[in-house]
């Protein structure tokens, strides 16, 4: 009985400890922007964390959501965390590639087989090294959130094979493993920014675009584009991007709070975009989207190899790291 006590004493300090510890954060608002509405997992991501932040901080450390690209595109939201005009972002990993090299390596075509596979690797040794990259162009990564897998959608044809790619006008991320990618899969790669992207499929300047279902359902591509074909080519993170200034103005309590804030809002992202998958699918059909949910992978798989005789020196050891892990 005097040890349960004893016990229960402790874990009674632990929390005055915990709340005095919030208690004494100063007063902060943080301006966290993403270039998607409010139906998106950046948007889901980005709620989670602010409610945790809350949570963690007695209220003390508050986050202001800007979705909507309101705040400019993802290389002007990374480039105003640089000089401190903007505080945080949820980012999707090609973008940020431009900035520090060794993203890309995720970007490679058909890297990771499944979800399970890329979130051991990202969690793991590796992604958290890449992670701390971003210290050197003055921006702090905190976490990986999740995009997805991504597919190709297209209002010309039905995609099987890359044959039925040739010639295909295919918006792609601003991102040179990404042009590379569909320019050795025959398509004619154009990178543009998300919401130039939007514009131009509506105006039929371009044929088509990838993205993961949750991006392709927000958005509601079925209202312009015909066709769904579940290539899973790529995946990509989303990543939870910190200004560094304003990290390093943060107080240590806060920063700890941020950071678990960030890791567990990026887990609850994960688990609601495997949740609302199934259901994005059959509402894009539902619409009329054409889906092939079988595509001839082995044969895409086959084409990109030039891809990683050009790419696969360029990020050290960082390749066979990763494909020795998910070995």
């Amino acid at each position: 009985m005097k040890r349960l006590t004893g016990f229960a004493a402790c874990l009674g300090l632990l929390s005055a400890s915990l709340v005095s510890q919030a208690a004494e954060i100063t007063p902060t608002t943080l301006r966290l922007a993403h270039v998607v509405n409010t139906e998106d997992t950046y948007h889901i991501a980005a709620a989670r964390f602010q409610e945790l932040v809350s949570e963690k901080t007695n209220g003390a450390v508050t986050v202001d959501i800007y979705p909507n690209a309101s705040l400019g595109d993802e290389r002007t939201l990374l480039e105003g965390m640089q000089i401190g005009t903007v505080d945080m972002g949820v980012i999707t990993n090609g973008p940020v590639a431009n900035f520090v090299d060794e993203f890309s390596v995720f970007e490679l075509p058909f890297l990771f087989p499944s979800h399970e596979a890329a979130y051991s690797v990202l969690d793991g040794e590796v992604g958290q090294e890449i992670l701390d990259k971003l210290e050197g162009v003055n921006l702090k990564g905190l976490a990986y959130a999740e995009r997805g897998f991504r597919n190709i959608t297209n209002s010309r044809n039905a995609i099987n094979t890359p044959a039925d790619l040739d010639g295909l006008r295919l918006r792609v991320i601003e991102n040179e493993v990404y042009v590379d990618t569909f320019r050795t899969l025959g398509a004619n790669a154009v990178p543009m920014a998300w919401t130039e992207a939007l514009t131009a499929l509506q105006q039929g300047t371009i044929d088509g675009q990838e993205n993961p279902v949750n991006a392709i359902h927000a958005f509601n591509l079925a209202e312009t584009q015909d066709y769904l074909t579940m290539t899973r080519h790529i995946y990509a993170p989303a990543i939870f991007i910190m200004s560094l200034p304003k990290w390093s103005g943060l107080q240590e309590e806060a920063q700890v709070a941020v950071l678990e804030a960030a890791q567990e809002a990026s887990t609850y992202a994960r688990e609601q975009n495997a949740v609302m998958e199934a259901e994005q699918l059959a509402e894009l059909g539902e619409a009329g989207m054409e889906i092939n949910e079988s595509p001839d992978i082995e044969a895409f798989q086959a084409a990109v190899t030039p891809v990683y005789e050009k790419y696969g020196q360029q990020f050290g050891d960082y390749l066979p790291r990763i494909q020795e892990a998910l070995q």
